[in-house]
């Protein structure tokens, strides 16, 4: 199973001891455009959201707050490079945009659980995913003023990674261009993250909703996770 090579390098957890990974994939599912199923999923996100906020700024959330102090603890300045969590509940009030009807599912996750949530189209990853401090050589493609570049991480900045590069910069700021989910998409890989403040529990809850919503939209899907935390190693398939 492609989920036994995950792997949270002993580094990250000297970084953030509370840290924990829970990292689902799907297979079989129906991708394309927004639809009026995956807008209705953030429509009612933003409502949660909102609600969450009560006209609060993001940051002043205990679970934001963790994810920035995380970020600083690097070298990252949060202020610049949003936990990706942040960067989602400040569009909230404007209203998210709509993208494709996978990613809007796992943005409906984030905004509503208050957690960084990244999707990885699964058949473009090459071999396991590892969350490291990166050396500071490898690989990232991106893009720059339309036009496709390669960049490198900073030393010690946190990264997931795969055989062939960077896949996340900064923990959960920015994906590459390699493994985005885009509207063909048929099998991919969710990475949900949990500091102390969202709690093992509130990573369960969402999972269960993100293959609850992926279910829905995606009838005859199926599921496989892998819980990574200190001392907590728990795998699992859902037909």
């Amino acid at each position: 199973m492609w989920l036994d090579g995950a792997h949270v390098a002993p580094e990250i957890w000297a970084l953030q001891p509370g840290y924990a990974a829970l990292l689902v994939v799907a297979e079989d599912l129906r991708p394309g455009p927004s639809d009026e199923a995956s807008d209705a999923l953030l429509t009612a996100a933003e409502d949660r959201a909102r609600k969450h906020l009560g006209g609060s700024r993001p940051e002043e959330l205990a679970e934001v707050a963790e994810w920035r102090e995380a970020f600083r603890a690097f070298g990252a300045k949060p202020q610049r490079t949003r936990p990706s969590v942040e960067a989602l509940l400040r569009r909230v009030e404007a209203g998210l945009p709509r993208i494709d009807r996978i990613t809007d599912a796992y943005n409906a996750v984030s905004i509503g659980g208050l957690l960084p949530v990244g999707g990885e189209d699964l058949a473009r990853y090459a071999g396991p995913a590892r969350l490291v401090r990166a050396a500071g050589d490898e690989d990232f493609d991106t893009s720059s003023g339309g036009q496709p570049v390669v960049e490198h991480p900073e030393p010690g900045e946190v990264i997931w990674r795969d055989d062939l590069g960077v896949t996340c910069r900064r923990w959960n700021w920015r994906q590459c261009a390699r493994t985005r989910i885009t509207s063909s998409t048929t099998s991919a890989m969710f990475v949900l993250d949990g500091l102390p403040a969202l709690g093992l529990g509130g990573l369960r809850a969402a999972e269960a909703e993100l293959t609850e919503s992926l279910a829905r939209l995606s009838p005859g899907a199926t599921f496989a996770s892998r819980l990574l935390a200190p001392n907590v190693d728990e795998t699992e398939a859902t037909p």
